[in-house]
């Protein structure tokens, strides 16, 4: 090795080299490299006479490379390159990991969970694809989905269950502040109902209000869950959601639950992999989100 390192040239003048190379001036070089211009020019000076070679043809206004220069500078630049690749190789890199959600899940339940998950894992680096289209694992790129469905979901794929779909009503305690919840569908039909796709009020008031009861409910609809619950937060009226995905909103009090009782829904949320896909990013993820969910 000792060797090998005596017939190294100065890595200085090397480096002042390919700087003065790619700029064609001393003056320019010794910006980049935060020095004099006198001293760039000295390390390319010593480095010439070390070769015994002239690198540089000094022109009035630039500095043009010699044959012998041009020929040097392309096997410098691959050294440096090198070097550069295996220092970068050498530094730990964050581990990629994407993974596929509704807008509703990554905004009410993953997105406010994350500090914890950054501080604990601050090697992963996590891409969250918030999304209704059905994000595919090759196509995409998706390492990790969370599917509101039942299993199977398809050949070759893992899953988890993640929480059950719990569906319970929900309000601003200013809406209750001078009036009682509603006890008959006839006193909810005083109140404005929050729709979202799923449209689960007719089954809900069928199973807590014993029907209709020809009472004239007023609604406001959105294509987002998570756009009704804020809407509900705003005190506009009460929304069907899932309990996990208003728990904070509750302990906090932003949310009450107006009328006791739940809905179970036709689906729940599950974790879904590719089954051949095994990575230690990937089981930390998996694990850190089953021990969320499990924590009430």
């Amino acid at each position: 090795m000792n060797g090998l390192l005596g017939k190294l040239p100065s890595l200085n003048g090397l480096k002042a080299f390919e700087v003065s190379a790619r700029h064609h001036s001393f003056t320019l070089a010794a910006e980049e490299l935060g020095v004099t211009q006198g001293a760039v020019a000295q390390q390319v000076r010593g480095l010439e006479a070390e070769l015994g070679v002239k690198l540089f043809e000094r022109m009035p206004r630039s500095l043009v490379l010699t044959g012998e220069g041009r020929g040097y500078i392309a096997d410098i630049r691959r050294a440096f390159e090198i070097i550069a690749q295996a220092t970068g190789d050498l530094r730990p890199q964050p581990v990629r990991l994407t993974i596929s959600t509704t807008p509703t899940f990554a905004s009410k339940w993953l997105i406010p969970r994350l500090p914890d998950f950054t501080a604990r894992h601050p090697d992963l680096d996590l891409h969250i694809l918030a999304t209704e289209r059905m994000s595919g694992f090759q196509a995409d790129g998706v390492d990790l989905a969370v599917r509101y469905g039942r299993p199977p979901f398809g050949p070759g794929l893992a899953t988890e269950l993640l929480f059950e779909q719990e569906i319970i009503a929900v309000c601003s305690p200013a809406l209750l502040r001078d009036r009682e919840p509603p006890k008959t569908s006839e006193e909810l039909a005083g109140y404005v109902l929050l729709h979202d796709a799923h449209n689960s009020w007719p089954e809900f008031i069928d199973r807590h209000f014993g029907g209709a009861a020809q009472a004239s409910y007023k609604g406001i609809s959105f294509s987002q869950t998570s756009h009704a619950i804020e809407a509900a937060i705003a005190g506009q009226g009460i929304v069907l959601a899932n309990r996990d995905f208003v728990a904070q909103d509750l302990a906090e009090g932003r949310l009450t639950q107006i009328i006791e009782g739940s809905l179970s829904g036709p689906s729940d949320f599950y974790l879904v992999w590719p089954r051949y896909r095994k990575s230690a990013a990937l089981e930390t993820v998996i694990a850190w989100m089953s021990e969320e969910a499990r924590r009430k």
